[in-house]
Formats: structure tokens, C-alpha cells, sequence
């Protein structure tokens, strides 16, 4: 089978791991997003994943705590989710690996570039938790980072949402859906899908984008297939 990617980044929201206004991570959710994870990776698709902390902490939601110790406590909570989807991946038979940008060498790997490379090479799946390990930083950046440094093809990003839009399609029943969009538009226009530094930094590394829905987890494997979903964001359309 020909695909369009063999090196991908796979970036899940935290909140996607999570039911509809909750809490925590609902076990169908992650079970579905692991078992296409398989699919790809039975395909011989090598597989790099950052996953968000949404659903346990937002950082930038935590009034009156000092920012640098609130993000350092959502770094912890993409931890968790990574260590979820590591044991379900490998109940799957999947072999995984959990590289985190602060040391915890008790739980996970810490994070080396070569090492997480020579993972992939040997089929892999690398997670990488902790975001960039910096402050300020959102694991969307964090999520190009690491795409750059693995050299990844392209960069899926998962979401709540099936594609970058106008204006939130959740208030506004008439937005538009873009197919395809570069990365210039999105800053300009200031849709929100990244925030403007991952979107800059996937601009300026000419990283492509695809942002579709976690609700339809077969999307990963029509990506991969070369099928149209959700929006495509590139330097140039």
C-alpha cells in the first residue's frame, strides 16, 4: 500500500481524551485513538506523539497562580495521559516508548533527540511528554519541536473540532470550513488552531499540517492514505 507519510507527529489534545465537558480520560476514547495508532503502525508508518494535559490542568486557566508553576504542573499532567496511552498501545502490542523534556527516569526516558530517532527507525511509537519542558510554551509548540528535530513529514493534529474554521463553529452555525489554508492566512486572520508560535515555527520549518477530528479516529489512517480531511495548512496551497 502506498503512503502519502511514512515519519508522522501525531499532537492529541488532552481534552480529546476525555468524554464531552469532563474530566480525565474516558477509556473508549483512548481505546479507539490506540487501536488506529496500531493500524498505522502496522502499516509501517513510524510514529511520534505529543499529547496535551487538558483534560487534567490548564495552566492558563489557573487565576492568580504564578504562570512558570502552573505550566510546570500541566507538563506533569501530559504525563499522565502519555503513560495512559503507552499502556494501551502496548496491550496492543505496540512497542512504545515515553521520553519526557523534564527527567523523570523512574517512569520514562528523558528526552535525546538520537535516541528517539533510533526508536522510530526501530518501529517504535515515541511519546513525548512534559511539552518543550519550558514555561510558556503550549504542547501545540512543543508538538513542532519535536517534528522538526524527528525530521516528521507532516504534523496530525487531533482536535474536538473537524477542521480549522472562519469563526467558532460552535457559536457561529455559519462558519466557514477551510480544506486547505497556509499557514500565513491562519496568523493573519488569527483562527486559533495553533497558537502563533507553533503556527510560526511550522511555517518557518515548512511542516505540514493536517487538523481534523478525534471523534473520527479513522481520519489518522485517511490522512496517511493521502484522502482529503479535515484542513490541510502548508507554507503554500
Amino acid at each position: 500500500m502506498a503512503l502519502k507519510f511514512k515519519r508522522i507527529m501525531l499532537k492529541v489534545s488532552g481534552e480529546a481524551l476525555s468524554s464531552t465537558n469532563s474530566f480525565g480520560i474516558d477509556s473508549t476514547i483512548l481505546n479507539n485513538i490506540s487501536d488506529k495508532i496500531k493500524t498505522a503502525w502496522e502499516m509501517g508508518v513510524e510514529i511520534g506523539i505529543v499529547v496535551g494535559g487538558g483534560n487534567f490542568w490548564r495552566g492558563r486557566s489557573s487565576k492568580g497562580m504564578d504562570r512558570t508553576t502552573a505550566d510546570h504542573m500541566g507538563m506533569l499532567a501530559t504525563v499522565m495521559n502519555s503513560l495512559a496511552l503507552q499502556d494501551s498501545l502496548e496491550s496492543r502490542g505496540v512497542p512504545t516508548r515515553v521520553q519526557t523534556a523534564l527527567d523523570m527516569p523512574r517512569i520514562a526516558e528523558p528526552y535525546i533527540r538520537r535516541r528517539a530517532v533510533r526508536h522510530l527507525e526501530k518501529k517504535r511509537v515515541v511519546i513525548f511528554a512534559c511539552g518543550t519542558g519550558n514555561p510558556y510554551f503550549s504542547t501545540d509548540t512543543a508538538a513542532v519541536l519535536r517534528a522538526a528535530e524527528i525530521d516528521a513529514e507532516v504534523i496530525l493534529l487531533a482536535k474536538n473540532v473537524d477542521g480549522i474554521y472562519d469563526s467558532d463553529p460552535k457559536l457561529n452555525p455559519e462558519a466557514k470550513k477551510y480544506d486547505t489554508i497556509t499557514f500565513f492566512e491562519v496568523l493573519q486572520r488569527q483562527l486559533g488552531v495553533m497558537d502563533s508560535t507553533a503556527t510560526s515555527l511550522c511555517m518557518d520549518n515548512n511542516i505540514p499540517l493536517h487538523v481534523f477530528s478525534i471523534n473520527e479516529p479513522e481520519n489518522i489512517i485517511k490522512v496517511l492514505k493521502g484522502n482529503k480531511v479535515g484542513t490541510f495548512v502548508a507554507k503554500e496551497v
